[in-house]
């Protein structure tokens, strides 16, 4: 059995042309036996296999542990021959979990698309768009569904499926059985190398609980993409429509729960999801199409607040309204009859209830304001009017 573990990034050029010599030099030093070409070097050990390849500024590294039970071992051998040998590389390694330079540059890029174009999509569209450009540079994602790639959006153009007989690709389907993807996701967020992300409906969180418990409670790093987030989902009907899966999700210690509104706030709370490395997070996402309602084109995640005025008041408010996800569009449009109406009326969204709990209660005091009436909007239990009570 192998079980190859990848890691890539870009180098200098004359780094790049020295990797080859000074991994061969390192590793001849240590007894192994290699065999090296001009780009490549394979080297033998116990407990498997390693190979580096240099092409142009790319570089990859590759283990294969002739057992499962050995991968750490590798791994470690890696490590100390990468150390000494390259250590520039050996700090950019899968395995130490830091997301690459690219990826902030990547999500900004992104944004300022989303917010020239301005597409009518649902968030789980926006989603695999967002994904598209986030599996190009953080090699370490490996995503999967619970038999809904097709309703989640969660495969890319890079990934390719992990089989029975090719552990090299980047995708698992993982069959009708939430439960077990999400414990396999937790397995390889524990083993480390990996950035496990997948997709169901939000109403079937509740088969993926337990492990999704156990995440909180582990404070690891994986990511799911739970699509079909309200009774706006269409045909399904009451067996798919999700109603108290919000709040149980809420109610996880150390569970971040995201609900954007638009393609923007789904790539910030992508982004917020990744560097988040200490807690699981969810991503409740829409099956309906909704606009782009971000028209600023600042790199600021204005997500990571939890929550901020997406839609100003004409003059001093005399109504906020609150909404999460799909509902901030129709708060939008509510303001804007009350505002033809005479009444100022501003907007606030919402994409997270726990990074709002984080911020500084002056923060949180000027965000709710003091206007007399205080509505909130959401397409699921009360929750989001008890926490803006609070």
């Amino acid at each position: 059995m192998t079980f190859p573990a990848t890691a890539t990034g870009q180098a200098t050029r004359p780094f790049a042309e020295t990797l080859i010599g000074d991994l061969a030099a390192e590793i001849a030093e240590h007894g192994y036996s290699l065999t090296r070409q001009e780009d490549a070097l394979a080297v033998a050990l116990p407990v498997g296999r390693i190979e580096a390849k240099v092409s142009g500024n790319d570089f990859e590294v590759r283990i294969a542990a002739t057992d499962v039970g050995k991968i750490h071992e590798m791994r470690e051998a890696l490590l100390h021959l990468l150390d000494h040998a390259a250590p520039k590389l050996s700090d950019r390694l899968s395995w130490r979990g830091d997301l690459p330079s690219g990826f902030t540059q990547a999500m900004h890029r992104f944004k300022r698309r989303m917010n020239e174009e301005r597409p009518k999509i649902a968030t789980r569209k926006a989603s695999e768009m967002a994904l598209e450009e986030i599996n190009a540079v953080v090699m370490e994602t490996v995503g999967g569904s619970a038999d809904l790639s097709g309703s989640n959006n969660t495969r890319t153009s890079q990934m390719q499926a992990i089989t029975a007989g090719d552990y090299s690709g980047r995708y698992v389907h993982y069959g009708i059985r939430e439960h077990g993807m999400a414990a396999a996701m937790n397995g390889m967020a524990l083993h480390g190398g990996m950035i496990p992300y997948s997709g169901t409906f939000l109403v079937f969180s509740d088969y993926c609980r337990g492990a999704l418990r156990l995440a909180a409670l582990m404070g690891i790093r994986v990511v799911h993409v739970m699509t079909h987030d309200s009774i706006g989902l269409g045909e399904d009907g009451p067996t798919h429509q999700p109603v108290e899966q919000l709040a149980a999700l809420r109610a996880i210690p150390n569970m971040l729960v995201f609900r954007p509104a638009d393609a923007v706030e789904t790539a910030e709370c992508w982004q917020l999801a990744l560097q988040n490395r200490a807690a699981p997070s969810i991503l409740a996402l829409s099956r309906q199409a909704l606009p782009t309602l971000r028209l600023d084109e600042h790199d600021e995640n204005r997500s990571a607040r939890g929550a901020y005025e997406i839609d100003p008041a004409s003059g001093e408010a005399r109504v906020t309204i609150y909404a999460t996800g799909s509902e901030v569009e129709i708060a939008i449009e509510a303001r804007r009859q009350l505002e033809r109406a005479g009444i100022p009326t501003r907007v606030v969204s919402v994409p997270s209830f726990e990074l709002f709990r984080r911020q500084t209660a002056e923060y949180r005091r000027a965000l709710i304001g003091d206007t007399s009436i205080k509505i909130a909007v959401e397409a699921t239990v009360e929750a989001l009017r008890k926490m803006i009570l609070a």
